[in-house]
C-alpha cells in the first residue's frame, strides 16, 4: 500500500489537491519569455514526437539539431536536454521568438506544467498512477501576481497536460527498467542500448527498423493495430515502450505468438 501523504513528501510540500492558485503567463507580463533563457530542460520521448511533428522533419534531425545527451539521474542511460542558442551572454531556446514560443501549441511537458511540479505515487490505484502538484514560484516570474484563479484540474485542462502526463507515466516505466541495467556487459552504446535509444528517441528509425525486421509478426497484433502503428507515432511509441520491456526483461502487455 502507498505511504501516507505525510509521510511521502517533506513538511515543507503541500500537494494542492484542490485549492486554487493565482497565475497567468502572457505578453503583457514584464518578464514574458525570461522563463525561455538559460534553462535546463530534460526532453522525454513523447515531447521530441511532439516537437520534430510540428517542424515538419524526422527524428534523426530534430536529435541532431535541437538537443544534447547529458548524463542525468539514470546511470545506465543518457538524458536528453533541449540544445540552447548563444546570445551575448544568454541562452536561448532554440523556439524562441520576438513574439514568444513559436512551438506553442506543441511544446513540452515541463513548459505546460510550470508553474506547477508533479510528483507521481507509482502504486495504481484505480487503473492509474496517483499523481500530486506543486505550486512553484520563481523570483523573476510576474504571472504569480496576475488576478486569474484556478486549481489544478483546470490547469491541466487549459494546457492538454493530459495526453503528456499519459505518455510520461508509460516512459518512466522503461526508464526505471532501464536503471537496472539490463544491458549488463555491453557497456554504454551497445546493441540493446542502442536500440532502446532508437525505440525512444528516433520514432521514424524505429518504425523503419520494425518494418525490415517485421518485428509485429512475432505478437499478437490486429491488423488495424497494425496499421495505426505505420499511421500513427504516438502509437507506435507505445508499442516501441512495452517491446523494449519484453526484449530486456520486463513485464510487457505483448503476447508472443
Amino acid at each position: 500500500m502507498s505511504e501516507p501523504e505525510n509521510k511521502l513528501f517533506p513538511e515543507e510540500m503541500k500537494p494542492l489537491r484542490d485549492t486554487c492558485f493565482t497565475f497567468k503567463c502572457h505578453s503583457g507580463v514584464s518578464c514574458f519569455t525570461v522563463c525561455c533563457k538559460n534553462v535546463d530542460l530534460d526532453l522525454y520521448p513523447y515531447d521530441i514526437l511532439r516537437l520534430k511533428n510540428n517542424l515538419s522533419i524526422d527524428s534523426e534531425r530534430f536529435m541532431r539539431s535541437y538537443t544534447e545527451l547529458k548524463k542525468g539521474s539514470n546511470p545506465y542511460f543518457p538524458t536528453v536536454k533541449l540544445k540552447l542558442e548563444s546570445s551575448g551572454a544568454d541562452k536561448l531556446c532554440p523556439f524562441l521568438v520576438e513574439n514568444g514560443c513559436s512551438v506553442y501549441r506543441d511544446r513540452p511537458s515541463a513548459c505546460r506544467t510550470y508553474p506547477l511540479e508533479r510528483a507521481v505515487d507509482r502504486e495504481i490505484k484505480r487503473g492509474r498512477v496517483n499523481d500530486f502538484y506543486f505550486l512553484t514560484n520563481h523570483d523573476y516570474c510576474k504571472g504569480h501576481f496576475e488576478e486569474e484563479q484556478l486549481n489544478v484540474k483546470q490547469w491541466i485542462r487549459s494546457q492538454q497536460l493530459d495526453q503528456f502526463n499519459q505518455m510520461n507515466d508509460r516512459w518512466a516505466e522503461v526508464d526505471t527498467l532501464f536503471s537496472s541495467n539490463p544491458w549488463k556487459g555491453e557497456g554504454s552504446g551497445g546493441p540493446k542500448q542502442q536500440l532502446a535509444f532508437m525505440a525512444c528517441y528516433d520514432i521514424d528509425g524505429f518504425r523503419n527498423f520494425i518494418n525490415q525486421q517485421r518485428i509485429t509478426d512475432h505478437y499478437m497484433i490486429k491488423k488495424e493495430t497494425k496499421k495505426r502503428l505505420e499511421k500513427y507515432d504516438e502509437e507506435l511509441l507505445k508499442f516501441g515502450f512495452e517491446w523494449l520491456k519484453d526484449i530486456l526483461g520486463g513485464t510487457t502487455s505483448l503476447i508472443k505468438r
